[in-house]
């Protein structure tokens, strides 16, 4: 049947890059969700730098190749996938599309690639694992009561979950700006401002109460954290324990004898303290820009956390991949592999598994090219070059960002 121009299906066919599934996406949720999303903290210097900072690099042209084919295939925590990227943990993305955690499972096994589920889920892990046939991780904090912990760590176990990411950088909760205007997890009770939000978008409202009331339902199970999203959110936000210590992790790691990951890494120094600690594998981020403010994008740090590390254990980057470049450049600087955050949910919420799918295909679709222009097969021989492919620009950097924020500003004047 053929689409018609105003159809879903249609908007997200014709969105080319990472950026026109963001406007999809603004278009069809409402303000307060759309914010949380695409929001940082205090002045979202952090959140601006992990995008802007890749233009530190740039890719390493080689001509005449005959490369024809390029193999994107990774192996990470044990598995084989057929792209260098896992669909990361994002706190409520079941309300960017009904089911939206399951819709993404969907989309993450047509793409042969892993996913992690927040526990701010709004689809429970039992529900996700129920339909998901490729691996699938879980992301947990340490809370205050340490038997809440236990008790996520045990479903995680009947289910077959085998490897949990351990998120570390959130112990505090800064100022969000965006949030704080909105009001968006500071009351279990809507404001008038999100109810007006909500019903402004007819068509999303369906969508989210098609259950009923919106619910955390990753948590349902503890009637103590309350009854629906808004006071689950802010009840299990001040369950994480802001008195951890590196022996907080290494309790954990006896309690959990699957793979553990550890999600906050920004130093070198505590990337070796991580693996000290037992993980398999670390997560270089900087939670989104959503922590401190302002700090050092992920990009930057990268290098010195591989040269730290070496080949002690895997290393996974996060934060501000909107390019199949980005990609490149996370691998070339010793990545394993890259988590997606916000550019998969974009595609989420301009229209479930179909904007997903087109997300990484976006991505995929950027990153082949380019690998053939760089004179690469695979991204094994990537991994293997490391920094030798790409050119270091620290002199050309300020002129670089400073052109990008411009043309930025104006793009978004033009909105």
């Amino acid at each position: 049947m053929q689409k018609t121009k105003f159809s879903q299906e249609y908007f997200i066919n014709n969105a080319w890059n990472i950026d026109d599934l963001r406007k999809i996406t603004k278009s069809n949720v409402p303000s307060i969700f759309y914010d949380y999303l695409i929001g940082g903290a205090s002045s979202e210097s952090t959140l601006k730098s992990n995008v802007d900072d890749f233009a530190l690099w740039e890719l390493k042209q080689r001509v005449l190749s005959g490369i024809t084919d390029v193999d994107l295939s990774v192996h990470l925590l044990g598995n084989t996938h057929k792209l260098p990227v896992m669909l990361g943990p994002v706190g409520f993305a079941g309300m960017y599309y009904k089911d939206g955690e399951i819709e993404v499972s969907y989309a993450a096994d047509k793409m042969g690639i892993p996913q992690c589920l927040s526990t701010f889920s709004i689809c429970s892990m039992e529900d996700v694992a129920s339909v998901r046939k490729g691996p699938l991780y879980s992301q947990l904090y340490i809370f205050k009561h340490r038997e809440l912990t236990l008790d996520m760590l045990e479903r995680c176990k009947k289910i077959g979950i085998d490897t949990i990411f351990i998120t570390i950088d959130t112990p505090y909760t800064p100022v969000r700006e965006r949030d704080e205007r909105n009001g968006f997890r500071a009351s279990p009770v809507p404001s008038a401002k999100m109810i007006l939000s909500m019903l402004s978008h007819p068509f999303w409202s369906v969508g989210a109460i098609a259950h009923g009331v919106p619910k955390v339902h990753q948590v349902d199970k503890y009637e103590k954290l309350g009854s629906w999203i808004m006071e689950q959110s802010v009840k299990l936000g001040r369950e994480i324990d802001p008195t951890l210590t590196w022996d907080d992790i290494r309790w954990f790691r006896e309690q959990w004898k699957g793979k553990l990951v550890v999600k906050g890494i920004l130093s070198a120094q505590d990337a070796q303290l991580a693996a000290d600690a037992g993980a398999d594998a670390i997560v270089v981020s900087n939670h989104g820009g959503r922590q401190l403010d302002p700090a050092s994008s992920t990009i930057r740090r990268l290098p010195e956390i591989k040269n730290a590390l070496g080949d002690q254990i895997e290393i996974i980057f996060d934060g501000g991949i909107r390019r199949g470049s980005d990609i490149i450049k996370a691998i070339a600087l010793g990545a394993n592999c890259v988590s997606l955050g916000r550019a998969y949910i974009y595609g989420l919420g301009a229209g479930g598994e179909k904007g997903v799918l087109r997300s990484i295909e976006i991505l995929k679709n950027e990153m082949e090219p380019a690998l053939k222009m760089m004179g690469f097969k695979s991204i094994n021989e990537l991994r293997d070059a490391g920094p030798e492919a790409l050119h270091f620009l620290p002199n050309d950097l300020g002129y670089k960002i400073s052109t990008k924020l411009i043309l930025r500003a104006i793009n978004n004047g033009l909105e």
